[in-house]
């Protein structure tokens, strides 16, 4: 996604399908806290939410939402630790055979019971070719005909899902999945409520019409405006939620964002713009949060592009680009330098470099240069950047910009759009160069790497290698931790000598929190905070 979690004595007890009692992870306000009388917080989403339908979701900021009003079988908190959700408890029964045992006390927000079934009904709808969702293929690769399925070869009822009886849900897969607790507590592969989706058709996530099974139903959705959702009386822990009300504003402008952050008007900054984090450490150190997370910045090069599929020119515009300049001098806010879409601190595969990258920057522009000539192309040749709208994009843009101009003489037009109509285009492939940005999923290799993998719907970059798809997919089918990761260590590093992005960056996420919020964590390596862990402390 556009965002898993530390591995823990918790998360290493679930994974390994140890029976854990829900109650004893419920978030608790700590011992002396005094709560504010109302419990209400405002916060800034980045953007307006492509859909609020959980397998149509895909940016981090419809996901945020969407992770509030549904729940998986699993659920992460926001320290980004395993618990159980609508599951109570699981274990692997084989090396391809998952088995979820599902709480009793579950309900959607209608008062109706949520069953396996509705689980079964959610991962089919997910994959379904009628439905084209962005993860049909990502997650649809996790279960038995599922990517199959996505892709129209195989019916929906061959898929690895399947209800044993009310309240148990087995799920099958092609190759060991190791890490299935933490993948299922994405909302993408959660219940879906049929009734009242084939009832409404896509009116069902409309504020009047919306079921959900989270601890928040959808209270009001003014586009480009806010979203508003209230706490779910019928959710099974309701009574460790704390917050009663959250909005979520989508102001794309940093600078607005932190605007009405100072004058009160948002509780929660969504990302501070280029520049300014040292500003407000030093002004507002009680608000000040920053926190490196599992998440690349890169610029993803069309591949189908006449110019970018040539890789000389792919490898000459990544060479150019000062990485450590646009860390310390651009965006200034603690992030780090990044020559593969694999970032420090992700489970199952090292991050590999590129050997220019330790070159003076004098040698690496002759040689891209080289490169250019050899691809026959000159000076003053153009090319188009796209990006959607905000502060910090568009400086980043900038920078990109001048360094292939001044380095290469390449003349790049620059181009922005509102949030939605960027992402369509950026699936489209109608591109050359666009910004992008992935967080993983669940801390796994194969979550970063579906983004340059074959056919992978969420692969804008449209690159494909089939030695480094065999490999990951021997590495996918051994039970050998140490050989699958050595497998797609080498998968990745073949990846990306293809060059099919320009990664530049590992985020950090530097924002202001107003201190009377209390749950904030930054510890949290997925940037995803429910709202179920946040209460408002008296001030």
């Amino acid at each position: 996604m556009k965002k898993t979690m530390t591995i823990s004595v918790l998360a290493a007890s679930v994974a390994l399908g140890l029976g854990v009692s829900a109650a004893a992870f419920a978030a608790k306000v700590p011992a002396g806290v005094q709560l504010a009388a109302k419990q209400e917080m405002t916060r800034n989403n980045g953007s307006e939410p492509e859909s609020l339908d959980p397998m149509l979701a895909e940016s981090v900021p419809a996901n945020l939402i969407t992770a509030d009003l549904f729940e998986g079988l699993t659920a992460t908190d926001n320290e980004g630790k395993l618990h159980p959700g609508v599951a109570e408890s699981w274990k692997q029964t084989d090396p391809t055979t998952w088995v979820f045992k599902l709480r009793k006390n579950a309900k959607w927000s209608n008062g109706t019971p949520v069953t396996a079934d509705d689980f079964v009904y959610g991962i089919r709808r997910l994959v379904d070719p009628k439905l084209a969702a962005p993860y049909a293929s990502t997650y649809g690769m996790f279960f038995v005909n599922g990517l199959a399925a996505s892709e129209g070869k195989k019916p929906l009822t061959e898929v690895g899902v399947k209800a044993l009886d009310k309240y148990t849900l087995e799920l099958k897969t092609p190759f060991p999945v190791s890490f299935m607790p933490a993948l299922v507590a994405n909302a993408q592969l959660g219940p879906a409520p049929k009734a009242v989706i084939e009832k409404f058709g896509k009116d069902w996530t409309k504020p009047a019409n919306m079921v959900s099974n989270g601890a928040y139903v959808l209270k009001d959705w003014q586009v480009n405006s806010k979203v508003v959702i209230e706490k779910n009386a019928q959710y099974w822990d309701a009574k460790n939620v704390t917050l009663t009300k959250v909005t979520y504003t989508p102001v794309e402008s940093q600078d607005a964002d932190v605007k009405q952050y100072l004058a009160g008007q948002n509780d929660f900054v969504y990302q501070l713009p280029p520049g300014a984090y040292e500003k407000y450490k030093a002004e507002l150190p009680k608000d000040i949060k920053n926190s490196t997370i599992l998440s690349v910045r890169y610029y993803g090069l069309n591949n189908r592009d006449p110019l970018m599929k040539d890789v000389r020119v792919r490898k000459a515009l990544s060479m150019v680009v000062d990485r450590d300049i646009l860390a310390q001098k651009i965006t200034a806010d603690g992030q780090v330098p990044a020559y593969s879409v694999i970032v420090k601190g992700l489970s199952g595969i090292e991050p590999t470099t590129y050997e220019w990258a330790k070159w003076p920057m004098a040698k690496r522009v002759e040689e891209a240069k080289k490169l250019l000539a050899a691809a026959g192309v000159k000076p003053g040749t153009p090319i188009k950047l796209s990006y959607n709208t905000s502060d910090y994009h568009k400086k980043m843009a900038i920078f990109m910009a001048s360094e292939w101009k001044t380095k290469l003489g390449l003349n790049t037009a620059m181009e922005n759009m509102e949030f939605k109509v960027f992402l369509k285009k950026r699936h489209d492939g109608e591109y050359q160069i666009a910004r992008n940005g992935w967080s993983v999923d669940y801390n796994d290799a194969t979550s970063m790497l579906s983004i340059v993998q074959c056919e992978n719907s969420q692969n804008d970059n449209f690159n494909c290698n089939k030695q480094a798809e065999e490999l990951i997919k021997q590495g996918n089918m051994t039970q050998d931790v140490a050989k699958r990761k050595q497998l797609l260590t080498q998968a990745g590093k073949i990846i990306m000598d293809d060059y099919p992005a320009i990664p530049v960056l590992q985020y950090t996420v530097p924002r202001l929190v107003k201190p009377y919020v209390g749950g904030y964590s930054e510890k949290n390596p997925m940037d995803r905070y429910r709202s179920k862990d946040f209460y408002i402390i008296k001030h």
